[in-house]
């Protein structure tokens, strides 16, 4: 008998690690896959006819689409870090701003899963633009280590030249054999700039585009969206060729499959602001049996919710820093519509890019409801879309910005000119946010109610903005490119400051020799 006692145990720890293999081998690859400005209304899911979107069509037929979906920051790098971090901008020091410091104190999932197993990859553009060495010290993208060896030939100059397709087939065909993946696939489109009339040449009928109502509708505007269009297309067929990818090597039924945006269109009024088509996001996600296909889910969901939703599926616990919240029981359900009451949504700013005299930003806060947007600006004094002077630096140049500079009036008010300091909109009867409500007395109850609860909520988040701090958001430094037209600008404002500052000095050092002395005598 006591012969027999050995191989007992070792039966029995046989026994007890043969589930937990099992469990190692089922666990899921991750392939997160991001257009950079894309706007929701663009796909065929929702119902598109003139950008054509197959494939992420498909992986909403297949699995979940996603009805309501934002960021938390409509810019890339701050939207990025919340992905990355399951925080919202606010809670993210530094990272808060567009082109600044990605903070040293905060894990990403990528390293999470990688040093739970997983081989980690990157292609095209991950957290940025900014600074992720100087005080994070990181040597790779906190995304994970780039694949970007791979080119291919676009078919309109204003494309970049990567092959995301074969760059992720590369970052496979290096993977550890069984090993799961996660995999980020950053798409540099639609992001300007744009080969001028591409659109048209490649295809696309004008009489189509739709124009949204914030825009004027005119030849130039329409041929601005086409060209924007064939960019998201383009894209598009790579979300096609990596599931094909997966398809092939027997792994598309095993990998959560997520394609989304960062923030809305690079037009005026939309990337960069906060109005719905600027943080609303497109979103669809593909698990093989593990969704149920064909679902539709209106859930509010938040970027910072995708980094959660990883590790739970990945069998890692929690981490204490993430504020989101795992969506893993969303994609589980069979139902379609509202699964877990998800119906309120924060999103905010504070300083994207420059253009304001000491490179100050335009700090917001909006609460999302089923119903409406409440917005609040805290420095209605300043340009949101940034000083005239400096070309309203918080829009990307286009062609659609010039029409709008040139016409003046409505459109101009809309996207370029100052804004009260709080904003209220029904989006029942207006959905893309253009009619103010604020100052409509039969709406006083919904803006006191939509304005507390907001300030509550992030109360809660400790966003410093509202707990008496708000100053630390201007001591975060720009790191990207002023370019030269804003240095010339910004020496300018200092020999103005210059010449005020002498001029004060005469009148003080005036009015110091005139003391003491009699009034001459009329």
């Amino acid at each position: 008998m006591l012969r027999l006692l050995p191989l007992l145990t070792l039966a029995l720890l046989s026994l007890a690690a043969s589930p937990l293999r099992a469990a190692d081998t089922a666990r899921p690859n991750i392939l997160f896959i991001i257009f950079d400005d894309w706007g929701w209304q663009h796909a065929g899911a929702y119902g598109s006819t003139w950008v054509k979107t197959p494939n992420f069509d498909r992986v909403a037929r297949e699995g979940v689409l996603f009805k309501h979906a934002f960021t938390s920051n409509p810019k890339c790098s701050p939207c990025r870090a919340t992905i990355l971090t399951g925080r919202n901008s606010w809670q993210l020091e530094e990272a808060v701003s567009h082109n600044g410091y990605f903070p040293a104190n905060f894990e990403v999932y990528p390293d999470l899963l990688e040093k739970a197993g997983y081989a980690v990859g990157l292609t095209g553009k991950g957290w940025g633009p900014g600074d992720f060495k100087t005080l994070a010290k990181r040597t790779r993208n906190p995304a994970g280590p780039s694949f970007d060896e791979h080119r291919s030939n676009p078919p309109a100059a204003g494309i970049g030249r990567n092959d995301y397709a074969k760059n992720f087939e590369a970052f496979l065909q290096q993977r550890p054999k069984g090993k799961p993946f996660s995999f980020w696939m950053g798409f540099n489109e639609p992001h300007r700039a744009y080969e001028l009339n591409s659109g048209v040449r490649l295809g696309k009928n004008l009489a189509e585009v739709k124009v949204p109502s914030y825009f004027p509708d005119t030849p130039a505007v329409r041929s601005d969206l086409a060209d924007y269009a064939i960019e998201v297309e383009w894209a598009d067929a790579h979300i096609g060729r990596a599931l094909a990818l997966l398809e092939a090597a027997g792994e598309l039924e095993n990998t959560l499959v997520i394609v989304t945006s960062d923030h809305g269109m690079p037009f005026p009024y939309v990337k960069g602001q906060i109005h719905e088509d600027g943080f609303r996001l497109p979103l669809a996600m593909r698990w093989g049996k593990m969704i149920q296909p064909g679902r539709v889910v209106e859930d509010f969901i938040n970027v910072r919710d995708l980094a959660p939703t990883y590790l739970e599926i990945a069998g890692i616990a929690a981490h204490p820093q993430m504020t989101g919240r795992s969506l893993a029981g969303i994609l589980r359900s069979r139902q379609s519509g509202w699964i877990e009451q998800r119906d309120t949504m924060l999103v905010g700013k504070e300083r994207h890019d420059i253009g304001r005299p000491n490179d100050l930003g335009y700090p917001v806060r909006a609460l999302r409801t089923k119903d409406f947007l409440y917005v609040h600006n805290f420095h209605p004094d300043r340009w949101p879309a940034g000083n005239p002077e400096t070309d309203f630096g918080n829009v990307d140049p286009s062609p659609t910005k010039e029409v709008i500079k040139a016409l003046g009036g409505h459109y101009y008010d809309l996207s370029l000119g100052k804004r009260a300091v709080e904003e209220l909109y029904d989006l029942r009867r207006d959905p893309e946010g253009t009619v103010n409500l604020a100052a409509d007395i039969t709406q006083a109850k919904t803006l006191a109610d939509m304005r507390n609860r907001m300030l509550a909520m992030l109360a809660e988040e400790k966003d410093p903005r509202v707990l008496g701090n708000a100053a630390i958001f201007d001591t975060y430094q720009y790191v990207g490119n002023r370019g030269k037209g804003y240095e010339t600008w910004l020496k300018a404002q200092e020999a103005r400051a210059t010449t005020a500052a002498a001029g004060r000095a005469g009148e003080g050092g005036g009015k110091k020799k005139n003391e003491g002395k009699k009034a001459s005598p009329r």
